[in-house]
């Protein structure tokens, strides 16, 4: 499947915030994203079940409520929170050319963001990532959003260094709250005050307005997540007609919207 590689050629607002933002901007896809508001999620590539269910709670809320979320397409975090957010409301920013679609397990995603989002990069057809290019990769990615959001991340890791680039541009830095031991990293943030914990997800998602409650009383009983058991016997075979239809996931003993 192939893609039309263009040149940005709008002076975007971020790149002043960049210390040595390159001349060129190839770009596949929905350009008109870059006016909406935007938020930055970034994370390990190797999440807690903890840490998908939030971010992917989070990105989905996100884009409810018109907010295009800005990611690295890697494995990981990074995937989830585009993929939650749907193709149409997200924007990956990537560390080779566009001609490549790396990493490889995330084609499909990568190739779905081109035909309905949006898709950035520095780096002409042919260039293959480098560790380099991932940092430059990562400070786009962090200059785009008006708010960065790390939901977790170990000590030494690369997200961190994005937290670093979203000190230096002044922006707000959000954390998802993790146990001792864990996510060391956005840990040591909350610990130096470097970073907000997200503690209630509807006071926070609010900050960016609200979303009109669905009149449909099963929907809105799914939000909580409630117990496979408990939502038979409230609602008995329609649980497992929004199974079949899609609009819900059974995991863990647990229903929940997709």
């Amino acid at each position: 499947m192939s893609f039309k590689i263009q040149t940005l050629y709008k002076k975007l607002d971020a790149l002043s915030l960049m210390k040595k933002a390159p001349k060129e901007i190839f770009y596949i896809g929905n350009k008109e994203l870059l006016e909406r508001k935007k938020v930055s999620i970034v994370g390990t590539r190797r999440p807690s079940q903890y840490t998908k269910e939030y971010t992917f709670t989070l990105a989905r809320e996100l884009a409810k409520r018109g907010v295009v979320v800005v990611s690295g397409a890697a494995m990981g975090v990074d995937a989830i929170a585009h993929k939650a957010a749907g193709a149409k409301n997200t924007i990956a920013v990537m560390a080779n050319g566009l001609d490549i679609k790396y990493p490889v397990v995330n084609k499909k995603l990568i190739e779905e963001i081109y035909k309905e989002g949006l898709a950035l990069s520095f780096f002409q057809e042919g260039f293959r990532a480098t560790k380099w290019s991932f940092v430059t990769r990562n400070e786009l990615v962090v200059a785009l959003g008006d708010i960065l959001i790390v939901t977790e991340a170990d000590l030494q890791s690369g997200s961190l260094r994005s937290v670093e680039y979203a000190l230096k541009m002044k922006k707000d830095i959000y954390v998802l709250p993790h146990r001792l031991n864990e996510s060391l990293g956005t840990n040591s943030l909350l610990a130096k005050n470097q970073a907000k914990a997200i503690y209630d997800l509807e006071s926070f998602l609010n900050q960016f307005g609200t979303i009109k409650k669905s009149e449909d009383e099963f929907l809105n009983y799914i939000q909580s997540h409630p117990i496979l058991e408990e939502a038979l016997e409230k609602f008995q075979e329609r649980v497992y007609e929004a199974e079949l239809e899609g609009i819900i996931i059974i995991e863990n003993g647990r229903v929940k919207p997709l």
